[in-house]
């Protein structure tokens, strides 16, 4: 199997793609010859900056910017893309947001904000691309979700952001037999903590945390024609860490 599969033709969006992971597996997308949407909400210099790079890369790229809680600003952002690149074929919904204090230390404001980010943007952008991956016949979509979040795994702290990523996977197990007769796949890639973590290498299975080339090639195996009979499934990328390592 080839480990970077070709996606000539194809127009990618993932969602927070201006800095940090998102921004990694743009660029790992892009290098399998996709034209790419670099996402951001209020990131846009970073958002520039990444599409520059792809461009100087000899890729193609555009900036989008929207609210992915707002499904107004979900259409708009579609829209956009349609008009410049055509139809979303892979969609990689990436944004998440956490609050690790103790769940009763949390506002109501923040703890709504985490769920809205991280759940609710995934199932709008999805709903949105959907459409027309159905009339063309052919679509991936890949949710980014968390190694402990198939294990209900129980953390003391930031609550709203495991309920929302649980809530992830969940939805990408919906999608994927609500698509079976589509050609569409829908998937999820599940770190558990990738190179920017400020903990030590101690905390970790195999000595370092995950780095974005070990979260990019699940990611590519999902968009690749090897993997068109595979949908419904999560990847942990974790370094075989189990749910009673206090990492």
């Amino acid at each position: 199997m080839k480990s970077r599969p070709d996606l000539s033709g194809r127009t990618a969006l993932v969602t927070g793609s201006a800095k940090r992971v998102g921004r990694e597996l743009l660029l790992s997308i892009a290098d399998c010859g996709a034209d790419v949407v670099v996402h951001y909400n209020e990131s846009e210099a970073a958002a520039t900056a990444t599409a520059e790079e792809v461009r100087d890369r000899g890729g193609t790229a555009i900036t989008a910017q929207g609210d992915i809680t707002d499904p107004d600003a979900v259409d708009a952002l579609f829209d956009a893309v349609e008009a410049e690149l055509g139809a979303v074929d892979v969609l990689v919904n990436n944004v998440g947001d956490f609050d690790a204090r103790h769940w009763s230390e949390i506002d109501w404001e923040s703890w709504r904000n985490v769920v809205e980010t991280t759940f609710y943007g995934t199932v709008l952008c999805s709903r949105r691309a959907l459409p027309a991956m159905r009339e063309q016949g052919w679509g991936r979509i890949v949710n980014i979700g968390f190694a402990d979040s198939d294990r209900m795994h129980a953390h003391p702290v930031n609550f709203p952001y495991f309920v929302a990523k649980t809530g992830v996977l969940m939805f990408t197990r919906m999608l994927a037999a609500d698509t079976s007769d589509d050609g569409i796949t829908v998937n999820a890639v599940s770190p558990f903590a990738v190179s920017n973590t400020e903990a030590g290498v101690e905390d970790f299975p195999r000595g370092r945390p995950a780095d974005f080339a070990d979260v990019a090639a699940p990611l590519r195996f999902f968009l690749s024609d090897a993997a068109s009979y595979v949908s419904g499934e999560n990847v942990a990328v974790d370094g075989g860490r189990l749910p009673e390592f206090d990492g």
